[in-house]
């Protein structure tokens, strides 16, 4: 059930002689034999867990090939860490940081292993959840995803985050900006999405708050002996200051439910489609409810979502294209583009912004 580390792909090989030398050097307590081994998920920077002695840790580094620098800043998200953990202790303890390129060529950052269940696409054979169970664990989903928006940045160190005026209209922009310039000539122009997102934005929310940007099932460890229970939050590499519900739609944009239509549960990454979970508009009723935030636009933040969802994929997509990776993973990722253009447009047209 746990996530189990695997034979580094091609290409994505390290310097085991180069990283040994150096986290022997910097982290105190290390010794013996060092293994490296690969996590296989993910799409975007690239995660390996090392072993040295009885000692696990993981270490994390931009994808080969990658020019986007603000969306694999190994310095801001080891950063991150560590003033958000006193704060939050769903964050893992941050160990090891270099700029430099001595070791790999690029930045990277080491952190301790939080060991748990992470759910994937289907429930593994071992596990399962009551009806009841699965609400009890998808309401815990976003009740420590309302905790993180209710910590003062200020307080918690964070105002390098940045400034959350404009926060949308920047969003909008950026990610309009990536998606022309990822775009490949089999991927949907989006143009009639963008052109919507910036015709019904939303004024700046009077009450800003630290914005995950990837908070789902897949980025949440449960605890072996408790599977109902989330004792980590992984993944905060594109955190940031702004509205919070633009985090919650671009976390329901995964949200895939029982009775969606059938080409969207293709889209299905993790197990939201369990008896007894919550649709998005239970988990959007539950937070306006918990938070006293006016939810009554959220299809505004759920379409967004699901661009940025395309964004993601068309950018990853694009690096397959390119053939700056040989993942063949990434070269269905196409069709999840399509399909997220029509499930943006299918909300624009139900919705009465």
């Amino acid at each position: 059930m746990k996530d189990t580390a695997q034979e580094i792909r091609e290409g994505e090989g390290l310097d085991e002689g180069k990283i040994y030398d150096c986290l022997t050097a910097n982290i105190p307590g290390l010794s013996g034999p060092m293994t490296l081994t690969q996590f296989p998920s993910g799409f975007s920077n690239l995660t390996y867990l090392i072993r040295v002695g009885d000692k696990e840790m993981v270490l994390r580094r931009p994808p080969f090939g990658a020019n986007i620098k603000s969306a694999h800043d190994m310095g801001r998200e080891f950063r991150i860490l560590s003033a958000l953990r006193p704060h939050f202790p769903y964050c893992p303890e941050p160990l090891y940081f270099t700029e430099g390129p001595e070791v790999m060529g690029c930045p990277f950052y080491v952190m301790e292993r939080m060991e748990g269940i992470i759910l994937r696409k289907d429930l593994p054979v071992d596990l399962s959840y009551t009806p009841d169970q699965a609400k009890a664990l998808c309401e815990k989903l976003l009740d420590v995803q309302v905790a993180l928006h209710g910590i003062d940045v200020e307080e918690a160190g964070l105002g390098f985050l940045g400034k959350p005026e404009g926060y949308v209209k920047r969003q909008v922009e950026g990610w309009s900006r990536r998606y022309r310039n990822a775009k490949t000539d089999d991927a949907p122009d989006f143009e009639q999405v963008m052109n919507w997102l910036v015709e019904k934005m939303p004024a700046d929310t009077a009450r800003p708050t630290i914005v995950h940007n990837d908070y789902k099932f897949d980025n949440i460890v449960l605890s072996e002996t408790n599977p109902l229970e989330i004792i980590g939050i992984l993944d905060w590499e594109m955190a940031t200051y702004g509205d919070p519900l633009m985090d919650l739609g671009n976390s329901l944009a995964y949200w895939v439910e029982k009775n969606d239509p059938e080409e969207f549960q293709m889209m299905r990454l993790m197990p939201t489609d369990m008896d007894g979970a919550l649709t998005r508009a239970e988990l959007v009723a539950r937070y306006g409810k918990l938070t006293g935030v006016d939810v009554s636009g959220f299809d505004y933040y759920h379409c967004f979502g699901l661009f940025r969802l395309a964004v993601i994929a068309q950018q990853i997509y694009q690096r397959y294209h390119k053939g700056l990776t040989k993942d063949k993973r990434f070269a269905m990722l196409i069709f999840g583009v399509q399909i997220l253009e029509r499930a943006a447009l299918s909300v624009m047209e139900a919705s009465h912004l």
